[in-house]
């Protein structure tokens, strides 16, 4: 069984914004390896926040959404799509244009 390109593409988004939408919720809530170094180091109080500490995407979440579970998953959808179209931008911008013959 062969799989066309447009459908191996499709699929890929839609698994891709379902592990992001609804599975990501279920991700480990332990810190992460640097952070783990900087707690067992002892050095995690020097951390200062980042300065889009406060945008809209901070913190793998949607700002202004109360149900963390939305907040998430709708901040996993968005980082798909944003994927997904910077990932098209530039498969067109690299894509090869058929040759044309000069006579």
């Amino acid at each position: 069984m062969k799989l066309s390109s447009k459908k191996f593409f499709a699929s890929s988004i839609i698994i891709s914004a379902i592990l992001a939408g609804g599975v990501s919720f279920y991700a480990s809530s332990s810190p992460d390896g640097l952070e783990k170094v900087a707690e067992d180091i002892g050095f995690i109080e020097t951390a200062k926040d980042h300065t889009l500490d406060d945008s809209t995407l901070a913190d793998y979440g949607v700002a202004g959404i109360d149900n963390e579970r939305l907040s998430v998953g709708l901040s996993g959808l968005i980082g798909v799509a944003a994927t997904g179209i910077v990932g098209y931008g530039l498969f067109m911008l690299i894509k090869r244009k058929p040759e044309t013959k000069n006579r």
